[in-house]
Parts: structure tokens; C-alpha cells; sequence
């Protein structure tokens, strides 16, 4: 159970809600506890048509604002609705076809925590007057032994979001909260059914917002068109031909269409620049060294970490020399465009971007 922090009427948290029940109860357990909370839900894509989500939740469908809206009228809270949409189409959706396009592999939730969910959402949040925001992030915050913000993994490690979370600004990550970082998702739909919340019971996303159905070259075709290209082996013996570089990612196995019997092979090289899809066995998927780009640091740099390398891998330790990380035991099908999160244990150290892994 969460205990109560007493009285903070004089404290104003803005709460981004997404019209899901942990955000939902992010507010409810801000309301208990005695906080000024206003309820703020981003409208982020409201393209995809309804039958394309058949029998899934959709992330940010537009159903998801009167979702929020009455959550926030059970909670008596005031609650508005922000329109991030083009922001959204520009850092986001943009970013992510122009990263197929160039034969890497993206994460498009870092894009949206990085310039909508803490960025956009933060400002309008302090235009409001925000001592605080909080979000329904798996994901908890400490301060420091020399006072900075830390960021934590959830307790739930089910759910831990913090991996979507390392390129939070230092003053963004003091501002915000995260009040179901302590909890379990059954104790956060308990808590929902408490306070008599219609989403309660509601599933969780199934799907990139933009991505309908999981089908990421959809979205590709829409802005990328096809040019044909070669695919080569590792010895640089053609094995076949490709219909373009983004239908394809680093790992991939089906839909090659390039024969060989019995033999697994798998995607282990994209080239934008030739326009080649190199094959390979699983062996040839296996790196110890990874180049990054873009490193962040939420606080002070170390040679020895834990890094992992995908949303729900297992951390591997590693040391870091310069924005070079080299693994202590080899990795599987890592992607230039992938992020690399450094963790300390629970702690989030900071993070990058692959560039290239051999």
C-alpha cells in the first residue's frame, strides 16, 4: 500500500493522462494524498481508424480523452486537453519513418518521452503553475547523495519503464513524479477499483500509436518507396535481391526469401548508403562492442555499468570507454537506432544510441 504524504494543498502537480488506468491512478493517488492535481491529456495521433485497434486498446486513441475526462470528473479534478499533434507527426512519427528509411531500427517512445512527454507537456504544465508533474510511468525518483535527481527502476520489474525514461533533462526528471513506481499492476488496478474508475479494468496498449496492428512498413510506405537492392552473405557472395532496406532489421529471419534449405540465416547488416542486406548465421548476429552516439548521462559517468540493450532484455555489464561500450559476454542482433541504457542496479545511470555493433 502507498502511505499517505499528508497535506500539500499548496503544491500543484499537472498529471499527463493518457486515459489508462495507470495514469488514471497516478491522479487518484496525488488527489489522497492532498496535492492541487490537474489532469492534462496529450493529443498525440488521431489518424489510425478504430477497426484497425479491433479487439486491442490502442495507445492515445482519441477514445482515450473521454476516458481521462471522466476519470477526472470521478476525481474532481479540472482536466484539459493539449494538442501535441503536429510536434508529435514532426520529433516522432517523422523521425521514426526516416530511420527505417535509413536502414535502422528505432524506438519511438524515447522520441516521445524526450520531446512531447517531458518537454512539451512540462512547459504547458508550467504555464499552469506546476510545482510538479507526474506521469503513470513505471519508474521512481530519489535524490542523491550530492543532491542531484536519481532515476530508479518501477518495482514492479514486469513493467519497469525506465528504460524508455534516461534522456529526461536533470530539470525535468526533479520536477516529475511517478506515484505507481511503487507499486505492483495489480495493486495499481486495486487501487482503481477503489476509487470506483471506470478504466479499471481496461487493457493495456497493444500497439504503437501509429502502428496499427504492429506493422511498422505500413507506416514506412506511406513517406518511403521501395528501391530494389542486393543481399549478400557475409563473404559478399549474393544470395538474393531485396524490395527496399526498410522492410528489413537487424535479426530478422522471416521473409527472406532467399532459399537455403534448412539453414537459419537472419539479417545481419543493413547499408543504406549501398543499399545491401547482408545474411548470416546466429553466430553472426553475436557482438562484444557496440559504438554509441548521442550519450547522456543523468549522472556522473563511470567505466563500469550494466547496459541493456532492449526494452525487456536482461542487463549485461560492460565497460565503457569513451562512447565505445564493450560487453562482457557477447549480445545478440543489437541495431544502429537501438538505445543502449546504462543502469548502476536499480539506479539509471544515463544512456545512447547504437551506431554500430561488431
Amino acid at each position: 500500500m502507498v502511505a499517505s504524504l499528508g497535506s500539500h494543498m499548496t503544491e500543484r502537480v499537472v498529471v499527463g493522462m493518457s486515459g489508462g488506468v495507470d495514469s488514471s491512478v497516478a491522479a487518484a493517488l496525488l488527489v489522497e494524498q492532498g496535492y492541487d492535481v490537474i489532469g492534462i491529456t496529450m493529443r498525440l495521433w488521431t489518424e489510425a481508424r478504430p477497426e484497425d485497434y479491433t479487439g486491442r486498446s490502442q495507445c492515445c486513441a482519441i477514445e482515450d480523452i473521454g476516458d481521462a475526462r471522466r476519470v477526472a470528473q470521478r476525481l474532481g479534478i479540472p482536466h484539459y486537453t493539449l494538442n501535441l499533434e503536429r510536434p508529435f507527426r514532426k520529433f516522432v512519427v517523422d523521425q521514426f519513418i526516416d530511420e527505417y528509411a535509413h536502414g535502422r531500427t528505432p524506438n519511438p517512445c524515447l522520441n516521445c518521452n524526450t520531446f512531447i512527454k517531458f518537454d512539451a507537456f512540462l512547459e504547458r504544465a508550467q504555464a499552469l503553475g506546476a510545482d510538479w508533474i507526474a506521469t503513470g510511468h513505471y519508474a521512481r525518483t530519489a535524490t542523491g547523495p550530492d543532491g542531484r535527481p536519481q532515476l530508479l527502476r518501477g518495482v514492479d520489474r514486469d513493467k519497469d519503464q525506465s528504460y524508455f525514461l534516461y534522456t529526461l533533462r536533470p530539470d525535468a526528471l526533479a520536477m516529475t513524479r511517478f506515484p505507481v513506481g511503487d507499486l505492483q499492476k495489480s495493486e495499481v488496478r486495486a487501487v482503481a477499483e477503489r476509487h470506483h474508475l471506470a478504466v479499471a479494468d481496461k487493457p493495456e496498449s497493444a500497439d504503437i500509436c501509429f502502428v496499427p496492428g504492429g506493422d511498422y512498413r505500413a507506416v514506412v510506405a506511406t513517406k518511403v518507396a521501395d528501391r530494389p537492392g542486393l543481399m549478400l552473405d557475409i563473404e559478399g557472395r549474393e544470395v538474393g535481391r531485396h524490395r527496399g532496406i526498410q522492410h528489413f532489421t537487424i535479426g530478422q529471419r522471416k521473409g527472406l526469401e532467399i532459399g537455403g534449405g534448412g539453414e537459419r540465416r537472419f539479417v545481419t547488416g543493413i547499408d543504406a548508403e549501398t543499399n545491401v542486406v547482408t545474411i548470416g548465421s546466429v553466430e553472426d548476429l553475436l557482438v562484444e562492442r557496440i559504438a554509441l552516439s548521442d550519450v547522456r548521462w543523468l549522472s556522473r559517468p563511470v567505466d563500469r555499468l550494466q547496459v541493456q540493450l532492449r526494452y525487456r532484455s536482461a542487463p549485461i555489464s560492460a565497460r565503457l570507454d569513451g562512447k565505445r561500450l564493450v560487453l562482457d559476454e557477447p549480445a545478440k542482433a543489437v541495431a544502429p537506432g537501438q538505445a543502449a541504457v546504462f543502469y548502476d542496479g536499480e539506479r539509471v545511470l544515463g544512456g545512447g544510441t547504437v551506431e554500430t555493433a561488431a
